[in-house]
């Protein structure tokens, strides 16, 4: 059972024949309740400080997981940032390879379609130069003839000279 200081202050004794002073009786209770309140009052402010230690503690304990899962969570994007730009990067160099493989292969068709055209001048400079040593040999051919009926005409001449003196 709960005594309250109003308890102790409100309890009163009957009187005997060889009883207590009423007075030291009623003095002590006096103390004991005066106590007894001090003791109350102090209960009850040691309670209100716990609930308010409790409730601090409550929240620091809810901040330190807050921060826990944020903390967890940074370092979750953290990784997935770092694995998204291994990837990317990854494919970056993928994708530049295969553009430099195409750009090789492409450079190698243009160097193989040079070299044939320029085997085909030659041919063709070969084929030209030949030709023109042909025609210019046909010439030279067709100038030493020409020559030689000069001659034959000079003799023509001469012979007619000499014909029309004999006249």
């Amino acid at each position: 059972m709960k005594i309250s200081p109003l308890d102790i202050q409100q309890q009163k004794f009957q009187r005997a024949l060889r009883g207590y002073d009423m007075r030291d009786v009623d003095s002590f209770m006096e103390l004991i309740y005066n106590e007894f309140e001090d003791l109350n009052k102090e209960n009850d402010a040691l309670k209100m400080a716990l609930r308010e230690k409790t409730n601090l503690s409550d929240e620091l304990l809810e901040r330190e997981k807050t921060l826990k899962e944020t903390m967890m969570t940074a370092q979750q994007v953290t990784e997935d940032m770092k694995l998204n730009a291994r990837k990317e990067g990854e494919l970056i160099v993928s994708q530049a390879e295969v553009q430099a493989e195409s750009l090789i292969n492409t450079a190698h068709s243009r160097l193989a379609s040079l070299l044939d055209d320029i085997t085909e001048v030659k041919r063709q400079r070969a084929q030209f130069i030949a030709s023109m040593k042909g025609l210019v040999n046909t010439h030279s051919k067709m100038l030493e003839v020409d020559e030689g009926e000069d001659d034959g005409f000079k003799e023509a001449e001469e012979k007619l000279k000499f014909l029309r003196k004999g006249k």
